[in-house]
């Protein structure tokens, strides 16, 4: 794993690495570190292939260790997943299957299938950015971004799934929707989704009619 830790202000440190399963697995070694008691730290960010650490006491000294740390793939989480009730019904729906090369209805069933997982959040309160499907069904974002994408917009870009938590501009493909609230401020936690989280999406018919999904 290459490492590459840069100071920022007096206090913290963003980390670099190689890739996104690398990033992961750094954010939970931190995590386990600080749960432990061998770590100091106020705030830890995981993001695409970085890892932002603020409130350290000694982020030079750190910086200095972290190229020689062990850090262990990420643990398959045995906690159950957070089911999210999802329509296919998104308007770049007919662009996705024709970018996989197959018919509408087998989107549902690939996506649906995947084991996902909150790699990071970002982009807006409660916005989670799921990995789990294969590279073969990365797709690019929408050479227009619209203007206005729904809350509840559940919607593809490169190797991630996300749900959009509340309308804004956005260009990522829109394959279906949700009617899950991702971000509420007066719930323990506000936000539904957190870093390591899984999830497994569950095509619906209707609103509150729920379909077979995968075991």
């Amino acid at each position: 794993m290459t490492v590459r830790a840069l100071p920022v202000g007096d206090r913290a440190l963003l980390v670099e690495l190689d890739s996104g399963e690398a990033a992961q697995a750094l954010h939970a070694e931190l995590l386990r570190r600080r749960a432990a008691g061998a770590l100091t730290v106020r705030e830890i960010v995981p993001a695409a292939r970085t890892v932002l650490l603020d409130g350290l006491d000694e982020p030079g000294r750190l910086a200095a260790e972290l190229p020689g740390w062990e850090v262990p793939p990420v643990a398959t989480r045995t906690q159950e997943a957070i089911e999210i009730p999802v329509r296919y019904d998104g308007p770049d729906l007919p662009d996705v299957a024709a970018l996989w090369g197959v018919p509408e209805t087998e989107v549902a069933r690939i996506h649906s299938a995947a084991d996902f997982r909150v790699a990071f959040c970002g982009f807006a309160p409660g916005f989670g950015y799921l990995t789990g499907l294969p590279p073969a069904y990365d797709v690019p974002r929408r050479p227009t971004p619209r203007t206005a994408v729904p809350a509840g917009s559940v919607a593809l870009a490169g190797p991630y799934t996300g749900v959009y938590p509340r309308a804004s501009p956005g260009g990522w493909q829109l394959i279906g929707t949700t009617d899950v609230v991702l971000w509420d401020h007066t719930r323990v936690p506000a936000s539904l989704l957190s870093p390591g989280a899984r999830v497994r999406l569950v095509p619906v018919t209707g609103r509150g009619d729920r379909a077979v999904g995968p075991s």
